[in-house]
């Protein structure tokens, strides 16, 4: 009697830990039987728009350039890439050693605008890095959030006193490939209804106010406004302007801004789940998307591939805390994925090596 005791308390204490399981603990295995297959090499070769090495001036990039191989990575660009001596030490180290399969964007900080002679001296500094070999300009987040002027106040993304820079990429013949905001549930109430809830309890820095530094909409509005106010410049939004989640919004920003493009860096969790919706997108702006993956982490590519490549139903996503769901693959054509994955690149960012890639 004491042992059939006892064996029922235990089942119950089985069942109880069960039960408490909590949300972020309950990641079951599925169990749908579905034809489908992890690719782990593109189809074609790609050229990764938003990457980051941020060793490269004195980095070995031997082990870098064989996992690239095995992605079918032809050309990297390094947005963080600095400016002045960091620069210089970059480009001379891709020449060294791998001439063809490495770009640099410049940076600048843009801490303390306003101080004389400020402006000069950035649109200098540009200069000089664009003829040190700089292929285009990346600008972080931190624009919008929490560079500050001369006077203390936040730096606005669309302010006057920054017009200088946009217009000389626009006569140096240079991309701006701009990351603004972040994802809009940042700003949210953190809540049940919040879609990011499970991201921002894990990575709790993340969560914003309502109005931390400013409202999520004005921050890009001031990127929008930039964009419409320099039509000859070629901007690249970062993370498909965080609207991957609303392509129709999208779409109408692109209609409205011929100078638009956007990379898809960090949202393909958002593609995956609307297949039809996304492949459509994908159909009618075929020339206005380059694709970037953002972290150095190879093992996440295949999740990019079988998305943008497959017909694949209902397959994991590799960060639960992006995404809860299954993806979907978009199944696209070979003639958008070679603008998705090169040709899109070559037509915007100077100097890349064509031979590289197929007609």
């Amino acid at each position: 009697m004491k042992f059939i005791l006892f064996s029922i308390a235990l089942l119950l204490s089985f069942s109880v830990i069960a039960q408490d399981l909590s949300f972020e603990e309950y990641n079951p295995t599925s169990t749908l039987v579905v034809p489908g297959k992890i690719i782990k090499k593109a189809k074609f070769p790609f050229i990764d728009v938003h990457g980051h090495q941020y060793r490269m001036p004195t980095q070995d990039l031997k082990p870098v350039v064989a996992a690239m191989d095995t992605l079918n990575e032809a050309i990297m660009v390094n947005l963080s890439g600095r400016t002045g001596d960091d620069l210089i030490q970059s480009v001379k180290n891709i020449a060294d050693h791998y001439p063809n399969r490495f770009v640099v964007f410049a940076n600048i900080n843009f801490e303390g605008a306003g101080t004389e002679g400020w402006t000069q001296e950035k649109v200098a500094q540009l200069e000089q890095d664009v003829k040190h070999g700089a292929r285009g300009l990346k600008v972080y987040k931190s624009l919008g959030l929490r560079n500050k002027d001369n006077d203390g106040n936040r730096l606005a993304i669309d302010d006057v006193r920054l017009d200088p820079i946009w217009e000389k990429c626009g006569e140096l013949g240079i991309p701006v490939l701009i990351h603004a905001a972040d994802p809009k549930p940042f700003w949210d109430d953190f809540n049940g209804d919040n879609e990011r809830w499970l991201e921002l309890k894990t990575h709790p820095r993340r969560k914003r106010d309502a109005n931390n530094p400013a409202p999520w909409e004005q921050i890009m509005n001031e990127q929008y406004n930039v964009f419409k106010k320099h039509p000859n410049t070629t901007f690249i939004s970062a993370h498909m302007s965080w609207l991957a989640n609303d392509l129709g919004k999208l779409g109408n920003l692109l209609d409205e801004m011929p100078n638009m493009n956007v990379g898809i860096g960090a949202i393909i969790a958002e593609l995956g789940r609307q297949p039809r919706f996304a492949k459509a997108f994908f159909e009618k702006y075929q020339d206005r998307i380059l694709f970037g993956k953002d972290s150095w982490k190879p093992e996440e590519f295949p999740t990019y591939f079988r998305v943008l490549e497959s017909n694949d139903e209902y397959f994991p996503y590799h960060k639960k805390y992006h995404a809860f769901w299954p993806m979907y693959g978009l199944d696209l054509s070979d003639e958008v994925l070679k603008k998705v994955y090169y040709k899109n690149a070559l037509r915007i960012v100077p100097g890349l090596d064509k031979s590289l890639f197929p007609e």
